[in-house]
């Protein structure tokens, strides 16, 4: 694997694995970024990529969709691995708005499939990305494994369970090499600040309200961003073809508690005086439409057969978190500056 095609390389997991990519000891070789630059991707995160890397890091503008883009690709720079992140992955802009995520979550991957199906004589893998969140809901015990079944609840992760069962026939059908990942909830840097972590910690710290769906009592599963691109490189280099592996964070947390450790963090490392803890900017919203319950992951396959395991404690890797948001002030304000996102947080908060 020379040459690697990332599609999505400009959203938040894509761009830290291009970044991890760059950097990693253990491979020399090129990426190749490929990205629509829909709301969400954002071609600022990797200016120090090109100038650091040149060579091996190349930029294209192109939907996944778009067959002779990608044919145009492959040929020019013999395209040889593909990882795929590209992806609608909100899932409350997919209660709104389901059509885009059947368009690129499905229509995609399979415009992708048929690529590496057409350039299989050179293609040693193609790594699907994909989410937790297509197991479904679980009750208060257990972990989502790799046999368990699929039952999506949301129309993302709906769409996201159509991609994965097309990897894994095009694998049975056709003998292409792939692998799937299904990680749980993400967090780092060059997060879209719509995403709840980010959105708890840059509200938190303009004093604004911190929306919390419900009760906050919905269970997720935290995995520091790093932790998850070294993660998919050991399954890329050394993973069974054919197979899908969990990855986790093995850091379960009601969202109350999570917004509440953030507060807590942020009124030490950024302290406001005279104002009250930031506790106090908690409130409660709407609970969102077909909202799972608790998601957790066991990630024993990964670690039985490749050795990995998360590196950072959640407590290490939000302190990261909240430090790179604090020192890249001119990027969140880029980003909140977008009519996009405006029009986004109005819709769904009621404010900017």
């Amino acid at each position: 694997m020379q040459n690697i095609l990332v599609t999505g390389g400009c959203g938040f997991i894509g761009t830290n694995f291009i970044f991890y990519m760059l950097s990693a000891a253990d491979y020399k070789g090129r990426i190749i970024n490929v990205d629509k630059l829909t709301y969400a991707g954002n071609p600022d995160n990797l200016v120090a990529a090109e100038k650091k890397f040149k060579e091996r890091y190349i930029f294209h503008q192109a939907d996944i969709c778009d067959a002779r883009a990608l044919v145009d690709i492959f040929d020019l720079y013999a395209v040889d691995a593909i990882c795929n992140f590209a992806a609608e992955s909100h899932v409350d802009r997919s209660i709104v708005k389901p059509d885009a995520f059947i368009k690129t979550n499905i229509e995609g991957t399979f415009c992708l499939l048929e690529l590496a199906r057409q350039f299989q004589h050179q293609l040693e893998l193609f790594h699907h990305v994909s989410t937790d969140e297509v197991y479904g809901s679980l009750g208060r015990d257990g972990h989502f494994t790799e046999e368990t079944p699929y039952r999506p609840n949301s129309p993302y992760s709906a769409s996201k369970a159509s991609s994965d069962h097309l990897v894994r026939a095009y694998f049975k059908t056709y003998g292409l090499p792939v692998t799937i990942s299904n990680c749980s909830n993400n967090y780092g840097p060059y997060q879209f600040p719509e995403k709840m972590v980010p959105l708890i910690i840059l509200n938190a710290l303009e004093g604004k309200p911190l929306p919390v769906y419900g009760k906050g009592l919905n269970v997720r599963d935290w995995l520091y961003v790093i932790d998850h691109c070294q993660a998919i490189w050991e399954i890329m280099k050394a993973g069974r073809r054919g197979e899908t592996y969990n990855i986790g964070g093995q850091c379960e947390m009601a969202n109350i508690d999570l917004v509440g450790r953030i507060c807590d963090l942020l009124d030490e490392i950024a302290p406001r005086p005279d104002a009250p803890p930031r506790r106090e900017l908690i409130r409660f919203v709407k609970d969102r439409p077909g909202h799972d319950m608790r998601y957790a992951i066991d990630f024993s396959k990964l670690t039985d057969e490749l050795g990995w395991m998360p590196h950072e404690s959640f407590e290490s890797g939000i302190q990261k978190t909240i430090h790179w948001y604090l020192d890249n002030q001119a990027w969140v304000e880029l980003v909140k500056s977008g009519a996009h996102y405006q029009r986004w947080m109005k819709q769904q908060y009621g404010g900017g």
